[in-house]
């Protein structure tokens, strides 16, 4: 089951849901960087991810690194606490572009 796609002012949103774990995790990862390969600034949404393993994680990261390479925003919206108690305890609320809202990050500007 892939996972939602929202374009949205110069972002492709890709809403991830659920359990985003080792059965998942490579759906998650196609549809991100699908929106990437299409040279689209990406925000993921994860406001609906109940939870969120190492290979989801890695999605994440992949993207991330797809993104930087290639000059592109990639950016996490709406992070549920669940997904952001993962992405702490791997530093990784560090590394990414963390926002509340895409309403958020457009007030931020670029």
């Amino acid at each position: 089951m892939a996972f939602p796609v929202e374009e949205k002012q110069g972002f492709s949103v890709v809403m991830l849901d659920g359990e985003v774990d080792l059965n998942r995790s490579p759906d998650a990862r196609k549809v991100i960087l699908t929106c990437l390969k299409k040279m689209k600034h990406v925000m993921v949404d994860l406001s609906a991810v109940e939870y969120i393993d190492s290979s989801g994680v890695a999605s994440l990261v992949e993207g991330f690194q797809y993104a930087r390479s290639n000059n592109l925003e990639f950016g996490l919206i709406g992070v549920s606490e669940s997904a952001m108690s993962v992405l702490r305890l791997a530093r990784l609320d560090q590394v990414f572009r963390i926002y509340v809202s895409l309403d958020e990050r457009l007030a931020h500007g670029s």
